[in-house]
């Protein structure tokens, strides 16, 4: 699948006009598979809590119960963990995709021999860095 992000560019010739420049590329699964899994663990964390709290006596007696909760929760965390490392990488791949750099470089009113393309400032990506992080 692939998205085409529109940005609107003015075109510097005799008549004003608008263009769309069309960023390609997918850098939606990261993010899905990253909510996915902590709406799952959200789910096997509330299930996990009625579990403790409701049927105790179940889970004390039962001595398979509390080492397949112990698997499922090792597991939860690897994926938790492969899941923040492509969240990081998708979030690279949209930096770099919308980077102002590479959006004056696809534009073609900035090819010109004497033009002067100026990308201004960088975006602030801070909030979406700390998304990673936590």
């Amino acid at each position: 699948r692939l998205y085409q992000i529109p940005f609107e560019m003015p075109d510097c010739g005799e008549e004003p006009e608008t263009h769309t420049l069309h960023l390609v590329g997918d850098f939606s699964a990261p993010a899905e598979f990253f909510v996915t899994l902590g709406v799952f663990s959200f789910l096997y964390a509330m299930a996990a809590l009625v579990l403790y709290l409701r049927f105790h006596s179940i889970y004390g007696e039962n001595k398979k119960l509390p080492f397949a909760d112990f698997c499922v929760t090792v597991c939860f965390a690897f994926f938790w963990l492969v899941a923040a490392a492509a969240w990081g990488k998708g979030l690279t791949d949209v930096k770099a995709a919308t980077r102002p750099a590479s959006l004056i470089a696809a534009m073609g009113v900035c090819q010109g021999q004497e033009v002067v393309c100026n990308a201004g400032a960088t975006p602030a990506m801070g909030l979406a860095n700390i998304s990673v992080v936590r």
